[in-house]
């Protein structure tokens, strides 16, 4: 079976081609500049072929057609037509309070995703895009929608409401509802692999996403039980752009001392806040460390924030299921930054959690063992994979019908 995942953001459309005989990636590519001018897409085949086209993309219809030239294309074509591909999977960044699982794409299915924009302005609207693009161009094949929101949706109500009036959760809808959560279920579920603890209603992990987007998720016998994000994705720890949480009194603070409209105070909780409004320097960890390591103080400060904020919330996930048999690390900082892993962890000694601190250092982006010989909680560092979850769930509701 051949699995085709789109991942449709507004301007940019991210794709992979899984065969399932052996869920093996045989090619994957990004559409890059959707609706404007010098649009490109770049295609890598697994056996290293690779190519670009600079080609007008006005639309998501126009991305999906130029997707499919590269997959069947006599250069590094990896199928002979649209017919091998079996079923199309799709990234949906929010479900609201509609969906637990992955299902299959239906008008209905459509509809409830257009009704929830209000809590995913700026993904949903992408991602129904990617979907009716897929239809338009591949009517007969199933589609699948997996959700970012679904594997939270199990967090008990004492996690999930904000103390806000009752009233305004039953009219709109408001509440927390995590993001991240294919990656949060992917590692959590291979952390009780790992160690043996498949099925088991007592094995307590917490799963640290760490990326420009970071969330943190407390995970019982496989049942999400509480994680960061909220509403949208600007709540928990700082990121790279966001704020993280904060007071809600500043927002109106700021907005009145500078004159500026919520809008503008949205863009910039949003894009010019977190580890970047704090260094002024940049997003990127990466910069940050050679900044940090030439003395810089903003740099340093900014670093300090991020680790500290992330040390609390595994130590408060710790507190919510009653102690913690694992902590994983995941995504880009979580998998390559070992100061970052060090730092959250070096003040949780108390709770059995201890680093082998020289092999966290050598290690980058590769699934190992982390913990110290005597850690009584095991540190493990798991590379996520998103993709693979959404091709198994559509694998899994296709092979249904």
């Amino acid at each position: 079976m051949k699995i085709f995942l789109v991942n449709a953001g507004s301007s940019s459309l991210k794709y992979q081609l899984f065969d399932m005989d052996d869920e093996s990636v045989i090619a994957k590519g990004n559409c890059e500049r959707i609706g404007m001018e010098d649009s490109f897409l770049k295609h890598k085949t697994a056996d290293g072929r690779e190519l670009r086209y600079d080609e007008a993309m006005p639309n998501h219809f126009a991305a999906i057609k130029l997707v499919f030239k590269a997959l069947t294309s006599e250069k590094v074509g990896v199928i002979e037509s649209m017919e091998e591909i079996d079923a199309v999977g799709h990234r949906v960044l929010h479900g609201g309070d509609k969906f637990s699982e992955s299902v299959l794409i239906t008008p209905e299915v459509e509809k409830a995703i257009e009704e929830t924009i209000p809590l995913g302005p700026l993904h949903n609207p992408a991602n129904l895009m990617g979907i009716r693009a897929c239809r338009d161009i591949m009517p007969h094949k199933p589609q699948v929608a997996v959700f970012d929101t679904a594997f939270h949706q199990s967090i008990p109500k004492k996690a999930y409401l904000y103390a806000l009036p009752y009233e305004y959760y039953e009219k709109y809808k408001i509440r927390r509802y995590g993001f991240h959560g294919s990656s949060h279920r992917y590692v959590s579920a291979r952390a009780a692999e790992i160690l043996g603890r498949v099925g088991d209603p007592d094995f307590k992990v917490i799963t640290c996403h760490l990326g420009n987007g970071s969330s943190f998720a407390a995970v019982k016998g496989g049942v999400c039980v509480d994680t960061s994000m909220g509403l949208t994705p600007l709540e928990g720890i700082p990121m790279g752009t966001r704020s993280g949480s904060l007071d809600p009194a500043v927002i109106e603070f700021i907005m009145s001392h500078e004159n500026i409209d919520i809008n503008e105070m949205t863009e910039i909780l949003n894009k010019k806040s977190g580890v970047l409004g704090i260094s002024g320097i940049s997003s990127d960890f990466r910069d940050l460390a050679k900044a940090y390591e030439n003395g810089d103080d903003q740099a340093k400060l900014a670093l300090e924030i991020f680790n500290y904020n992330g040390t609390k919330l595994i130590g408060s996930y710790a507190a919510a299921m009653g102690g913690v048999d694992a902590i994983v690390f995941t995504a880009g900082i979580g998998e390559n930054d070992s100061f970052v892993r060090e730092q959250m962890c070096a003040p949780l000694e108390f709770l059995g959690i201890k680093l082998n601190v020289e092999l966290n250092e050598k290690v980058r982006g590769k699934e190992v063992d982390l913990s110290a010989p005597d850690s009584k909680v095991k540190v493990l560092l798991i590379p996520t994979n998103e993709e693979l979850v959404i091709a198994r769930d559509t694998k899994e509701i296709v092979s249904k019908m």
